[in-house]
């Protein structure tokens, strides 16, 4: 079947869901978030908290991050609402980030999500934080073109690793993901080894801007194979012995650079070696995305330009600000979902019932239309 082309906000000429803005809420890792955008896809006001109780752990510590999210979110959400100027009573629904997931946080916003929800009488839409991502660079004012199906997602963060051929909403296929570490998990371990701060991914491209990428020759892992999948705990051990005859002495500063920026290019060759194969791995895509907190680094966006320029289709990667963790994606999808039920002539959903997961595989997102239809 030839996954349908139609724009965003297409509803075969019914109204659009929500009847009103939209509260989302982002809580599934560190970062505490709300946005509100109208059911177009406007921004009307967002907000994040990166919360900094994890740096001395040098990782996220989800106990933290729950009583964290439980201690910030009623007063952000309420600051969100005054920026946008409107009252709580002006939203048409409420959504949230219910999986995947750290469990403890995702509990706290969908339930705050919830509870909003049924006050107000309005819907709830649980957002699968993934599809969130997935679906970040449709937004309005993202790319000069509405992006179109089906397009070539990477997903690269803290925690995940994987190819996607997106066809529709709901509609995602697994390409190729990683056997071990994500990237962005390898680039904070990595960091850590080098004595840098946390979150490591910024801090590490900054220090290799100073290093030669060419210094130390790092490994490719499963550059060349067949398919995409993605290695980097290899890569990783290879810097690790780099730094093991220095023993407990402080290195070099120099060193630390090259060792950064050899270990940055060995990466993005890695990536880039696995999206070209992804390319002949599906229909040919109308463009290439890049989402998640790894896709702000620069080299590797370079990287994905010139695979894109390479297939002649653009390449689109959201604002650094919407690659890490937030609300407006998780809002954003959440319209997708409303409007795709509308140009189906399904209900507005209402996902009350959704409890929060820390896994939740996209192959199920298609399930959602399916199980509205047969309440119809």
């Amino acid at each position: 079947m030839t996954p349908d082309r139609t724009d965003r906000n297409a509803c075969d000429g019914q109204a659009l869901y929500p009847r009103g803005p939209i509260l989302a809420i982002e809580s599934s890792c560190d970062e505490t978030a709300c946005a509100i955008l109208s059911p177009e896809g406007e921004v009307l006001a967002e907000k994040v908290i990166s919360q900094e109780a994890h740096a001395a752990f040098g990782g996220v510590v989800p106990e933290i991050a729950a009583r964290a999210h439980l201690a910030l979110l009623p007063d952000l959400a309420r600051k969100t609402v005054e920026a946008s100027g409107l009252t709580l009573h002006d939203l048409g629904a409420v959504a949230a980030s219910t999986g995947p997931g750290l469990i403890g946080g995702l509990i706290v916003g969908a339930n705050f999500g919830k509870g909003l929800a049924i006050a107000l009488d309005k819907p709830f839409i649980a957002v699968n934080h993934i599809e969130a991502h997935a679906l970040s660079a449709r937004l309005p004012g993202v790319s000069k073109k509405n992006i179109s199906f089906p397009f070539l997602l990477l997903l690269v963060s803290g925690g995940h690793c994987q190819c996607l051929a997106v066809e529709g909403i709901g509609r995602y296929r697994r390409l190729g993901g990683t056997i071990d570490d994500a990237a962005g998990e390898a680039f904070d371990k990595v960091a850590k080894m080098l004595g840098l701060g946390w979150p490591g991914g910024p801090q590490l491209e900054a220090l290799a801007k100073k290093g030669n990428p060419a210094a130390f020759a790092f490994p490719r892992p499963l550059k060349g194979r067949a398919g995409c999948d993605f290695s980097f705990s290899g890569l990783k051990t290879a810097l690790a012995r780099q730094i093991e005859p220095y023993g407990n002495t402080a290195l070099p500063r120099s060193v630390a650079a090259d060792l950064s920026a050899s270990f940055q290019q060995a990466v993005a060759d890695v990536i880039e070696d696995r999206v070209r194969h992804a390319f002949a791995m599906m229909e040919p895509p109308t463009t290439l995305v890049a989402a998640g907190g790894v896709a702000a680094n620069g080299v590797l966006r370079a990287s994905l330009t010139r695979i894109a320029a390479e297939h002649d289709v653009p390449f689109v990667a959201p604002p650094l600000r919407l690659c890490t963790d937030n609300a407006v994606m998780v809002a954003w999808a959440a319209l997708e979902v409303c409007h795709e039920a509308a140009r189906r002539g399904l209900p507005m959903p209402d996902d009350r019932a959704v409890r929060p997961r820390p896994r939740w595989p996209l192959s199920e997102m298609q399930e959602r239309f399916a199980v509205q239809a047969e309440a119809v």
